[in-house]
């Protein structure tokens, strides 16, 4: 049987990565090379999609409740981020059950985080970013695929909304490369999320809402994926002048 070309990819962009950072010893060039790396492997992340993608989905949310399901588009989000303005029932009702005032949600959704693409990438295909992926899709996860590619879509979206090194709840929803949705099906799933920082919710809304959740998120990848501060070079001690 002939190799998964997407797999293929996935390898040598991982291949790419590592010889980024292990091999390249000059800083400069390894900080261009890790990032071009990571950069591959946001592609990577699209390519193994098992349904076609493109960052960017007209419906990031589908709010799926037993067998009836309201979207609300992009450009409903995008009207309520820039304006605070609410034009979609279902995104109306999003609000109300998340914990917090529609001017809390849209300040939180829109609020910038400073990331390193290459931090980013590094946490979220490590064991530990994987395991983070897969309790933040507890009930938020592709339309159609559903879990089987919810590690990969989300991650896809964060690594994309990395790349400029910056991150936010916005940005995150905005490079979805599929319809998500939010499954409430009678027993199979809760219409609950994993809010990352338990610590700082109060109350059930605010701790499994998906508005909740989704602002949250972001501050939870950059708190994660800090990179360590790099060695200080030392300088060479100047050479002893001659006695002569």
């Amino acid at each position: 049987m002939p190799a998964n070309p997407n797999f293929q990819c996935c390898r040598l962009c991982w291949r790419i990565f590592f010889k980024g950072l292990f091999f390249n010893r000059r800083p400069l060039l390894s900080s261009v090379f890790n990032r071009l790396a990571a950069g591959l492997l946001a592609g990577a992340s699209l390519a193994a999609l098992a349904a076609p993608a493109e960052a960017g989905t007209k419906r990031p949310v589908r709010w799926n409740t037993g067998g009836a399901v309201w979207t609300t588009s992009s450009r409903a989000f995008q009207k309520f981020f820039s304006t605070g303005e609410i034009t979609d029932r279902a995104l109306e009702a999003g609000i109300n059950n998340s914990g917090w005032t529609a001017e809390e949600v849209q300040e939180g959704m829109t609020k910038t985080y400073d990331v390193d693409i290459v931090g980013v990438s590094r946490f979220l295909y490590s064991s530990d970013g994987v395991k983070f992926l897969k309790d933040q899709t507890r009930s938020y996860f592709p339309y159609w695929k559903m879990k089987k590619t919810a590690v990969v879509a989300l991650r896809s979206a964060i690594i994309a909304d990395s790349v400029d090194g910056k991150l936010s709840s916005a940005g995150i929803l905005g490079a979805l490369p599929v319809d998500f949705r939010l499954a409430d099906t009678c027993g199979t799933y809760d219409g609950a999320q994993n809010v990352c920082a338990p610590d700082k919710c109060e109350g059930d809304a605010q701790c499994t809402s998906l508005l909740s959740w989704y602002v949250f998120l972001p501050a939870c990848v950059q708190a994660n994926s800090q990179l360590p501060e790099p060695a200080r070079r030392a300088v060479a001690p100047a050479p002893a002048r001659p006695l002569w």
